[in-house]
């Protein structure tokens, strides 16, 4: 009897285990979300300060840079530039744009940001990358984000620079950081790419 007490006391135990673990998970997630958000109220407030402490007219152009910070780019879209602001604007600008995925469970999921400051260069960030696991040598990745984006820009670029962030102290990609950029052309080709690599199959939870 008092074996079969102890086997049902550490079941019991174990349960509550697997759901504070899964609560903590959660509220991880939440918070993780939740700064993004923040960072993204953050940067528009900025942007609004800037416009009404300035007292001259703006061009349209230049309204339209600012408002794009905190661009939303997801899987059916695909607005781009097709047009670069003149060149003594590019200093200090920074380009936002976020890929949403489809999630079995869930429907669309946060999975990357990217960041394309002064025209030259890309940061991009994977959300979850242990969830991802995306490596330089698997296949997808290979074939959808060089093969399919960086290996054609680094053909008319050759100053074309790449470097990785590593989660933790694996093997799997956190940050991919792009340098020598010349143009938005060049962003709308990794963004496509890395959309691309994210919508696969691999990628789908």
């Amino acid at each position: 009897m008092i074996g079969k007490e102890k086997e049902m006391e550490i079941e019991k135990l174990t349960k509550i285990l697997s759901t504070l673990q899964d609560l903590y998970y959660k509220k991880k997630e939440q918070l993780e979300e939740l700064e993004l958000e923040i960072e993204d109220l953050k940067e528009i407030l900025s942007t609004l300060k800037l416009i009404i402490s300035n007292k001259s007219f703006h061009r349209a152009d230049e309204m339209y840079l600012k408002s794009i910070e905190s661009l939303d780019l997801d899987k059916e879209s695909d607005i781009f530039f097709t047009e670069e602001p003149p060149k003594e604007k590019i200093k200090g600008t920074k380009i936002k744009r976020k890929i949403f995925i489809k999630n079995k469970q869930e429907g669309d999921e946060l999975a990357c940001i990217l960041n394309f400051f002064d025209l030259n260069t890309v940061d991009i960030k994977i959300i979850n990358p242990e969830i991802r696991t995306i490596k330089e040598t698997s296949e997808e990745f290979i074939n959808l984000f060089l093969k399919g984006a960086l290996i054609k820009l680094k053909e008319i670029n050759e100053d074309l620079s790449l470097e990785y962030d590593y989660f933790k102290d694996t093997d799997i990609i956190e940050h991919i950081k792009i340098k020598n950029l010349k143009s938005i052309e060049d962003y709308d080709i990794i963004t496509e790419g890395i959309k691309n690599l994210l919508s696969s199959d691999s990628f789908q939870f």
